[in-house]
């Protein structure tokens, strides 16, 4: 005959069931939630872009909602459900660019933690734009120019190349200059080069003296000169005394002329090399030394011009500040007389409470005195002194 069970030995064994019991019921709760809903909070806290701390709070209560709602796992199921754990939840496309991407986005030839030389030659695989994209060569300005005198009789060592009549010219005329320039190719010779990046470009440049200010002679213009040109560049990084850095060497070919007929034709073509450094992005000093190319005496529109213009190019730029730029470019013949020009410019940065820091718009004084201003003063020393506005850069 079986005997009853005592009431505390009844009440032990249901309160064992109910605890193996209530584990059960919560997981099978859980396991039923959709899982679109347990991802949806997270979402909810992914679209608080306003409130930084209210985001983060957000995923702390999520974070935190999923840890008591993960079923308990006895020590012999750890490994194999960290082998089974879902992936983390992708990333919400509609979350806010960072500040790296759009670092990344900026051009290389415009990227600041390069120097100017490279930048402007695109020496390095970092300062790359591309090819085939225009590029500013000369600045691009429009000025006013007062100058101390103007030549209304053009005179060359040519016979057939002498004005018959004088022009009424005046002193004050307006300067408009077009010049830009594209890359061709690059890694020509530095294929297989980390970072360095050879370049082969073509590049035109046009100036043009405008009388805008001689309504009695129907405001012509006094004068264009036209100068198309390819340069091959080498880049270079070696270190020089003082800090100073040698940045790149080239070569080049152009040609100029001013596009008249006798007598006032002017032209002469010039094989030319070049090179440039630069310390610390501040200074910058660039050199050109070049030869002209032979003419006959009955094709040579302008004898002796080599005399005049100069056979060797200087040119130094100080960068006062980020909105300040100083350059000063001098020729020189290279022979007993001695002639040449000297340019000084100032540069200051306009537009920035428009468009921001980056701008390409500057103020453009300029003072010029020597020869060879235009192809048709190669021969005539004058001092111009100019006012206008330029890009430079784009």
């Amino acid at each position: 005959m079986t005997q009853p069970s005592h009431p505390l030995s009844r009440l032990g064994l249901a309160t064992a069931l109910l605890g193996t019991a209530l584990p059960l019921v919560s997981w099978a709760q859980t396991a039923a939630v959709p899982a679109v809903n347990r991802a949806a909070g997270w979402r909810q806290c992914a679209a608080l872009t306003g409130d930084s701390q209210a985001r983060l709070a957000c995923f702390d209560q999520w974070a935190g909602e999923q840890s008591w709602q993960a079923p308990p796992a006895s020590a012999s199921a750890q490994p194999a459900a960290a082998a089974t754990q879902a992936p983390p939840p992708p990333v919400d496309a509609t979350l806010p660019a960072t500040r790296i991407i759009d670092v990344a986005q900026v051009d290389g030839c415009r990227d600041g933690q390069y120097s100017t030389l490279s930048r402007f030659w695109e020496l390095e695989t970092g300062s790359d734009c591309g090819a085939f994209r225009f590029r500013g060569y000369r600045p691009m300005s429009v000025s006013v120019v007062g100058a101390t005198s103007v030549n209304r009789l053009p005179t060359s060592g040519s016979p057939d190349n002498n004005a018959a009549s004088e022009v009424d010219y005046r002193k004050t005329e307006m300067r408009v200059q077009l010049s830009v320039r594209t890359k061709l190719a690059q890694g020509l010779l530095t294929r297989g080069h980390p970072t360095l990046r050879d370049s082969l470009w073509a590049g035109y440049t046009q100036q043009s003296y405008w009388q805008l200010f001689s309504p009695g002679i129907s405001r012509p213009f006094r004068n264009t000169d036209h100068e198309p040109e390819i340069m091959y560049v080498y880049p270079t990084d070696a270190k020089l005394p003082f800090g100073w850095r040698w940045r790149y060497s080239g070569i080049g070919l152009v040609h100029q002329s001013n596009g008249q007929s006798l007598p006032l034709s002017r032209s002469w073509n010039r094989v030319y090399l070049m090179t440039g450094m630069e310390l610390d992005n501040r200074w910058t000093v660039t050199g050109r030394l070049w030869k002209r190319l032979h003419e006959s005496a009955d094709s040579d529109d302008n004898p002796g011009i080599s005399n005049y213009v100069g056979r060797a190019e200087l040119g130094l730029t100080w960068n006062v500040d980020k909105d300040h730029t100083l350059a000063l470019t001098a020729r020189h013949s290279l022979g007993a007389t001695g002639r040449g020009s000297a340019r000084l410019e100032w540069l200051q940065t306009l537009g920035t409470s428009l468009v921001g820091n980056r701008t390409n718009l500057r103020l453009h004084t300029q003072l010029f005195t020597g020869y060879g201003d235009s192809l048709i003063d190669y021969n005539r020393k004058r001092t111009v002194f100019s006012v206008g506005l330029s890009l430079v850069d784009f």
